[in-house]
């Protein structure tokens, strides 16, 4: 997968998307990994990261919303991978289909 292919990717799944593809608009690194998940595992764990978070006082953007999505999916296996920004000053979590063709859900933003 090449850096425009996930720029194209990113539409308004979420509202972290916008700012994920502008951070690699901007020039900032990506990684997606091979591994496959069912969705709703990864729902169980971004759903403690958003009590956790919400606890300290700090949102993610996306997040909530990025949940709801992975509880619809089920047990459909999804690749996970992440952007960060150029200077480091936010990071974002994306979650893609199986064959890395389609961005399912994106959360993150300013790291804290």
């Amino acid at each position: 997968m090449t850096r425009n292919d996930l720029i194209a990717m990113l539409r308004e799944q979420t509202p972290a998307c916008g700012p994920a593809r502008d951070a690699l608009i901007a020039g900032g690194d990506f990684l997606v990994w091979d591994g496959l998940v069912p969705a709703n595992q990864h729902a169980g764990v971004f759903r403690s990261r958003m009590h956790h978070s919400l606890k300290r006082g700090h949102t993610i953007d996306g997040l909530a919303d990025s949940v709801d999505i992975l509880l619809r999916a089920g047990e459909e296996p999804l690749r996970t991978g992440s952007i960060d920004a150029v200077d480091r000053s936010s990071w974002f979590t994306i979650f893609l289909n199986s064959t890395a063709t389609e961005v399912v859900a994106c959360c993150g933003g300013r790291r804290p």
